[in-house]
């Protein structure tokens, strides 16, 4: 049987939409018809979520799963690298954790897991008639290029065509297309069957002539040019989304109620924060230097791949004096995941899962305790927040005793399986609060109770962030992309008839 035809999305660096037009074509080729999936070789995030079957797999493919109208299954990313230090890694395979590899030795012993990568995407093929593969950072790091398991090689080993995603944006985009094609090896650069400029802002006629001379450089066609746009919302891949947030940009007497949240050296599932985002009538801030926090209505510690050394630099940096100080005064705290360890009084690693051994005292503002222990936890969840129903999932290594206080959450499903457990933490005067769920805002009536629970009323609610709401945002982004790039050039063969 004749495996599926492949198409892989490649970029001439990080962050240049690789994920997002990843997405639309999967939106599309679905909308078409077509049984479509989508796969990454090698992901490096710490945004991650949960399958059904409670492995853990990146949350871009998640994503791209249910803009193809799949159930993601970690087959779609069968390698997630989670950065925890300077040169770390943990390694995640086919939704598993196995411990925690320098950069040095990843790279020494990754034969085996290209194989496994391989055989996923075998399996892919041979389930849809299209798998849309999406690559990792620039495909033309030289350096790295023999040990690469996510780009050139896997799309070799697919033999599949190559669309190269450049990022207007950033500046120098004939410089990034042409300079990474110089960088390709012959045949790769053979593969490469289309470029698309991603980011565009202004008159696209004025880009005319720039389309004309890349494609007399390179004799290779553009086969779309994306015009930016900010209004329609597709979960991010990296924190990168989050680094150059806008600051506070209006005075506090504006009367436009404020949250902060706290923008950590290895800060995870920050897709925790979206529905607060889409609210109308809040403004969310991502802050990295200690201020002045008396103006907010509340501050979020969000989760963390290294919950210990982000401890430590909340408090050499002043954060933790800053966040003594307002929860003394009265203001409202919630500890996400990393967040709720980090407010207890101590977090111990006795077996070195996240870095070195050893034992941190905490911010002492929840009277819990936390062993971080394997397995790790990895759970799509149902809970209740005083009879107020949501869903969520959970993902850590911690093992979290509360000492005193009340539980947060009532958990009442784990993957399926009904349970009767409580989460997370509240202080004696209820505005210290920590749980391990994340997705705890994506229930519009979960958020709703929160934001009443700090004191912010009569605001805009978004719909349900859930499956409905972020089917429509896919289709919002495949019809932008339909607009601007010419399908008939990215050639796929009409599916069988039924």
């Amino acid at each position: 049987m004749k495996k599926a035809n492949c198409i892989a999305v490649l970029g001439t660096g990080s962050d240049v939409g690789k994920s997002i037009v990843t997405t639309a074509l999967c939106r599309i080729f679905y909308q078409k018809g077509v049984s479509v999936a989508p796969f990454k070789a090698q992901n490096m995030s710490n945004n991650s979520g949960v399958t059904p079957e409670g492995l853990e797999m990146g949350r871009a493919q998640i994503v791209q799963a249910e803009a193809a109208g799949l159930i993601p299954h970690v087959d779609m990313n069968p390698v997630l690298l989670k950065p925890s230090g300077k040169s770390g890694s943990q390694v995640v395979l086919f939704g598993k954790a196995l411990g925690n590899q320098s950069a040095q030795v990843y790279r020494k012993n990754n034969s085996g897991l290209f194989n496994a990568a391989g055989s996923a995407l075998d399996r892919l093929r041979d389930t849809y008639e299209l798998v849309v593969m999406e690559g990792a950072g620039s495909c033309a790091e030289v350096n790295l290029m023999d040990n690469d398991i996510v780009n050139f090689r896997m799309a070799q080993y697919a033999d599949a065509d190559v669309i190269l995603v450049a990022d207007i944006d950033k500046g120098g985009v004939f410089a990034q297309i042409v300079g990474t094609l110089e960088c390709l090896p012959k045949q790769f650069r053979k593969m490469v069957k289309g470029f698309v400029i991603n980011r565009f802002r202004g008159d696209i006629q004025l880009f005319e002539d720039g389309v004309q001379w890349i494609e007399e450089k390179t004799g290779i066609p553009v086969v779309g040019v994306i015009p930016w746009f900010n209004d329609i919302h597709i979960d991010d891949e990296d924190s990168v989304a989050i680094e150059f947030s806008d600051n506070i940009s209006e005075d506090h007497e504006n009367g436009i109620p404020k949250i902060a949240v706290i923008r950590l050296p290895y800060i995870s599932n920050f897709t925790d924060i979206n529905p607060l985002k889409q609210t109308n009538g809040v403004q969310v801030v991502y802050i990295e230097a200690p201020i002045d926090l008396s103006g907010f209505r509340a501050v979020i510690i969000p989760g963390s791949k290294n919950t210990r050394y982000d401890l430590a630099w909340l408090k050499q940096t002043g954060w933790a004096e800053s966040l003594h100080s307002y929860a003394e005064s009265g203001g409202h705290l919630l500890g996400i995941c990393g967040g709720y360890q980090m407010l207890g009084q101590f977090i111990d690693d006795p077996d070195g899962l996240e870095e070195d051994p050893g034992k941190s005292i905490g911010l002492d503002l929840l009277d819990v305790e936390t062993i971080l222990k394997a397995p790790k936890t990895t759970t799509l969840s149902s809970f209740s927040w005083n009879g107020v129903q949501g869903v969520g999932y959970e993902i850590h290594m911690g093992q979290t005793r509360r000492l005193s206080g009340f539980p947060l959450l009532t958990v009442n499903k784990r993957n399926d399986i009904s349970c009767n457990d409580n989460d997370g933490c509240v202080s004696q005067n209820k505005r210290v609060m920590g749980t391990y769920m994340h997705g705890f805002f994506d229930s519009p009536e979960i958020l709703e109770k929160w934001l009443e629970h700090i004191g912010v009323k009569d605001v805009e609610i978004p719909e349900a962030y859930g499956l409905n709401a972020r089917s429509r945002e896919y289709d919002r982004l495949a019809e932008h992309v339909r607009k601007n790039v010419d399908m008939g050039k990215i050639i796929f063969p009409a599916p069988p008839p039924l």
